[in-house]
């Protein structure tokens, strides 16, 4: 199938090396991620949600008008919006950008960051209502006649949306989160299963929970995503001192970056993480723990570490346990976006097509 793959825009520059400096929304600096991430061949990007950054569908819309193909994945936090209205905000969003739109679904792991929003409840609560949320966000899209909705968390009454998504009755549905409770709504309700970078095994083990999980649901169509930061160089050698130059420099800017560690590690995808960096600093062919173990695995964080080549061919290894979407950014956002562009989509599209042309000739 297509190999998918997905950017990073923030509202500026920033990262576990770049310590945020100017405007927390940089129009110049959106205006130009963007582009380079169209220009490169990217499908889709991913603009961040947490409860202290810029609202993220706003972000999403300059994206959009600073592009003409580049596609959309906006985090989103269910509970903070009414569903119907969210619902309507997506489809606004994808009439506006031309079917570019998509939703990323990101329940929250974190209490204390809820809790800034004013979200005091426990985890099981809050993906029962995400549950419930993407049942009736789906009913919107999709009806043509009033529906009413009555559940634990919401209820609805002669709800119809007037503003339908661009391409049919739907938006393209991208679902995060490790929990046994994450993974069951995931098996219900998502398009798309994201997960970060973990070692071969892990990922083998959790596609096959979730495709489980989706099975359970009467769901066979489900695909997988998964998230890394690619270090790349002309050599191996230097890839990796490479990575080794980007650990000391986080290490010595922890504080201004805000990239440091917790002493609770709130998300069960976190923790999944450092217990891969437990293992070692490098994994399987060449995914690389330094930053995930250094930071308390704070978001997207693993590495995959080698020549623009021989990440290709790890790409390719993930691909192969059932990886369609790979959502990629560097530590150096807008020069790694143009690498990644110039140097590892292409390979990766080859490898995969390479691929696919090969399993359909054994097929036949």
């Amino acid at each position: 199938m297509p190999v998918e793959f997905i950017g990073f825009v923030n509202g500026q520059n920033h990262s576990e090396i770049i310590p945020p400096n100017g405007p927390v929304i940089d129009l110049a600096h959106i205006e130009t991620a963007a582009k380079i991430h169209e220009n490169g061949g990217f499908d889709r990007v991913l603009i961040a949600f947490h409860s202290n950054s810029p609202e993220s569908i706003l972000l999403a819309q300059h994206v959009a008008a600073s592009t003409r193909t580049l596609g959309l994945m906006v985090a989103h936090r269910p509970g903070f919006t009414a569903p119907t209205l969210a619902a309507r905000q997506f489809a606004t969003l994808d009439q506006i950008s031309r079917g570019r739109a998509a939703v990323h679904i990101i329940t929250g792991g974190s209490d204390t960051e809820l809790q800034a929003d004013g979200d005091h409840t426990v985890k099981a609560q809050r993906y029962a209502r995400t549950r419930e949320y993407l049942e009736i966000v789906r009913r919107e899209w999709s009806s043509r006649e009033p529906f009413d909705y009555q559940g634990k968390f919401y209820t609805v009454h002669g709800a119809q949306s007037r503003v339908l998504p661009y391409q049919g009755d739907a938006i393209p549905v991208y679902f995060g989160g490790s929990s046994e409770e994450a993974i069951a709504v995931a098996g219900e309700q998502a398009d798309v299963y994201a997960l970060w970078g973990e070692t071969y095994e892990q990922v083998r083990e959790t596609v096959s929970r979730v495709r489980a999980a989706a099975e359970k649901a009467g769901r066979n169509n489900l695909r997988f995503s998964l998230s890394l930061r690619p270090i790349l160089a002309e050599t191996e050698e230097a890839a990796w001192a490479k990575a080794d130059a980007i650990l000391e420099k986080a290490k010595a800017l922890q504080e201004k970056t805000g990239y440091t560690r917790s002493s609770i590690i709130p998300n069960e995808g976190s923790r999944r993480l450092l217990a891969a960096a437990e293992q070692g600093s490098r994994l399987d062919k060449r995914l690389w723990t330094g930053i995930a173990a250094l930071t308390g695995a704070k978001g997207n964080s693993t590495s995959l570490v080698g020549t623009p080549d021989q990440v290709a061919e790890a790409l390719l290894d993930y691909y192969r346990l059932g990886i369609s979407t790979f959502l990629i950014r560097g530590f150096d956002p807008l020069v790694d976006a143009y690498d990644y562009g110039r140097d590892l989509l292409p390979r990766v599209r080859e490898l995969v097509a390479k691929e696919d042309q090969r399993s359909g000739q054994k097929a036949a």
